[in-house]
């Protein structure tokens, strides 16, 4: 603690080890409470502590990481815990860009873009409400306002291409050499810090990359101070308390990290600062929004579920009630679990209300038992299902178990409150009545559903609206292929996702690849997982598995077991699908270091 407040003032490249520690957790806590997987919170934490000179390893399951970082003398063991977890791919975003501003504030080349001006006016400028805005007015001055500068940048984003294979192999060499030491850096002693024995450290032999990375970061950063002015705020901030503990020498044939080169510039303080702004942001949308958000992606999930418009418009008003709902506890800080009950008894209740009161004046809306299942399916957890497959896709066995034992227990709270009101007000769900409608007419309805379907879920999941607008076409696409694959040419549900999943996750990369060759405007680019995942969370068969919890409430063993393996095989196809994907397009999942 001691350590930390002498350094807080320090520039970060000067700091003790202990400074330098709470910035790298404090990052990967901010990453894994926002919903993603470990393998992504320990990147994350890698591209934070790589400029300041400091060697990472961390362990992190659902709602802790402890994290052991050494810099060649001293090493620090820290540990966080999180009281709960949920989604946020605003936060997620803003991370990325937060790791490049910090990356060549340290000397160090962005990884995220080569076009830094984004991320700095957005880590800049994030006490401005038009924050976003000052980031596209910034990118169109430079390119409009200063010739020069465009082509400077221009020239960066190349070289940053050119070496992207080259640092990505240096990157795999060193967790190889990791993975050779991993045991000599696992445990802890209880050597106070003061005591930490100095350690012989082993070249990389990848000088020649780093001093193009620091090249290419100077280009870049020159260019941006010539079109655009940085606006970053010091405002003071509280100290922050770390437990920590000393350990071992490390061992002598540890990688060596690269001698961070300080530009006088920021400071553990300043770091922190820019850390709290994304911490405490409100979410985007309110609690009303959210519920028309969710009454949106829940009627276009019923009737891409083959439902029609009685359906869709009390699956529409439940959803839109019960996430309103749900919101309103959440923001209360009341238990997960209770406030998902209670959200889809309501959700369910107040479906089953409306049909009965337009039942009043057409009876066949009383026909419509199974609309209440769409009604509650805004429950759904998509992003711990995926994450947690593709954690085990990673050989990261206890944070994907533990993800999907989560997911998992969401849905068997969501399946038993869906059950319990059919049971109440005696509801025989048998599926949906066929619409009888032409093949290209449906096609196009489906697109159109799918989109708003997808779009509903990204703003569930707090997503700026560009970004979900983005997921939404790339939904549109995907889905629609699926069905249709269903439809026309017979093939199996389970095949049909992979295969959906899979075009989702290229579309993703080639997304993000267009921006990072410049072929689209550089705000636009987004973290695969932000459009990945909601694009494919449509594709989860949540009636199948509400379903299920209906025979098993009835005792009907046969049939529960036939829709929950139905279900399972669905679930199992789409984290495969993403993993294809990221396998044949990214070296790091291509092997395993």
């Amino acid at each position: 603690m001691e350590d930390i407040e002498r350094d807080y003032d320090k520039p970060i490249v000067e700091a003790c080890i202990a400074a330098k520690t709470s910035l790298i957790v404090r990052v990967g806590m901010l990453e894994l409470g926002a919903g993603t997987g470990s393998f992504r919170v320990r990147e994350m934490m890698h591209r934070i502590a790589y400029p300041m000179g400091v060697h990472v390893r961390a362990d992190v399951n659902l709602t802790d990481i402890e994290a052991t970082c050494t810099d060649g003398v001293s090493r620090i063991t820290e540990v966080v815990d999180l009281p709960t977890t949920g989604v946020n791919t605003e936060r997620i975003w803003l991370l990325e860009h937060f790791a490049d501003w910090l990356s060549v504030k340290c000397g160090q080349a962005g990884t995220y873009h080569a076009m830094t001006v984004v991320s700095r006016e957005l880590v800049d400028n994030l006490d401005e409400p038009n924050v976003y805005a000052a980031a596209r007015k910034a990118v169109k001055e430079v390119l409009a306002q200063d010739q020069d500068a465009a082509e400077a940048l221009k020239d960066a984003v190349a070289t940053v291409v050119h070496n992207e294979d080259e640092i990505s192999q240096n990157r795999i060499d060193a967790a190889a050499m990791d993975t050779r030491t991993a045991a000599g850096l696992g445990t802890v002693g209880s050597t106070p810090r003061s005591e930490a024995m100095p350690t012989t450290t082993a070249s990389d032999g990848s000088e020649d990359s780093r001093s193009a990375s620091v090249s290419v970061a100077d280009a870049v950063e020159n260019s941006d101070s010539s079109a655009a002015g940085s606006a970053a705020t010091e405002s003071s901030a509280t100290s922050r308390g770390r437990d920590s503990a000393a350990g071992r020498p490390a061992s002598s044939d540890k990688p060596a990290s690269p001698k961070p080169q300080a530009r006088g510039g920021i400071t553990v303080r300043q770091a922190h600062e820019r850390l709290d702004l994304i911490e405490r942001r409100k979410p985007l949308y309110s609690p009303l929004f959210s519920g028309f958000a969710s009454a949106v992606a829940c009627a276009a999930f019923v009737f891409l579920l083959g439902g029609g418009p009685y359906d869709m418009a009390g699956a529409f008003v439940g959803a839109g009630i019960g996430q309103w709902v749900r919101r309103q506890m959440l923001g209360r800080r009341i238990n997960q679990f209770f406030a998902t009950g209670v959200a889809v008894i309501i959700a369910a209740l107040a479906c089953v209300g409306t049909l009965r009161l337009v039942g009043i004046f057409d009876p066949v809306a009383l026909k419509h038992d199974t609309a209440y299942i769409g009604a509650i399916l805004f429950v759904i957890p998509g992003f711990p299902l995926v994450t947690g497959g593709l954690d085990i896709a990673k050989l990261d066995f206890p944070s994907g178990v533990q993800r999907i034992t989560y997911a998992f227990s969401i849905i068997l709270v969501a399946t038993l409150g869906g059950w319990a009101v059919a049971r109440m007000v005696m509801l025989n769900p048998q599926g949906f009545e066929p619409m009888n409608l032409s093949p290209w007419l449906m096609a196009g309805l489906r697109m159109i559903a799918a989109f708003c379907g997808v779009w509903g879920f990204s703003v569930l999941f707090n997503s700026p609206q560009r970004m979900a607008l983005v997921a939404a076409v790339i939904g549109a696409l995907t889905d629609t292929m699926r069905l249709e694959m269903q439809d026309l040419l017979h093939v199996p549900p389970e095949m049909a996702a992979f295969l959906g999943a899979f075009l989702a996750g290229m579309l993703a990369t080639v997304w993000r690849s267009s921006v990072r060759h410049g072929l689209l405007p550089p705000h636009l680019g987004y973290p695969r997982i932000s459009l990945t995942v909601p694009s494919i969370v449509i594709m989860v068969p949540g009636l199948y598995m509400y379903r299920a919890m209906f025979y098993l409430g009835q005792f009907n063993t046969l049939n529960a077991l036939d829709w929950a393996f139905r279900a399972f095989m669905v679930i199992i196809c789409l984290p495969i699908g993403l993993v294809t994907a990221r396998v044949l397009t990214d070296r790091s999942w291509r092997y395993d270091v």
